[in-house]
């Protein structure tokens, strides 16, 4: 009887660690490069781009400048939540974050600021 329940907490244990392995070897969502068009801003629809990366386990990322410059300004701060990721960085002297959802495989909406509606469609790599 001790055998049988041994062996069963042995079973139940090893599941739960294959399940936690398996989670955590699955790539999230939003890693890559992404245009998102923000509607409604004061100075108009604007287009940001943007690129996410997995560093050792942690979520870093930029504003990609387009411009000559090409001087990318850093994420201050990413937040994963399943399928959606929360976006925060300094523009205009102002902080400002980014909400993002799942819609497919290729796109995701959301919203600036919880004001300002937001479609991000993912780039490809050519």
């Amino acid at each position: 009887m001790k055998k049988a329940t041994l062996i069963n907490l042995l079973a139940v244990i090893m599941i739960v660690i294959a399940t936690k392995v398996n989670a955590q070897t699955q790539p999230n969502y939003f890693i890559g490069k992404w245009d998102v068009l923000v509607k409604g801003l004061p100075q108009g629809d604007t287009h940001i781009k943007f690129n996410i990366a997995d560093s050792a386990g942690h979520m870093k990322g930029a504003i990609l400048d387009t411009t000559a410059a090409h001087k990318d300004i850093p994420l201050t701060k990413i937040e994963p939540d399943g399928d959606k990721i929360t976006l925060y960085f300094s523009t205009q002297g102002y902080d400002v974050s980014l909400l993002l959802a799942k819609k497919d495989d290729d796109h995701a909406t959301g919203s600036l600021m919880g004001m300002f509606e937001a479609n991000a469609i993912r780039l490809k790599e050519k």
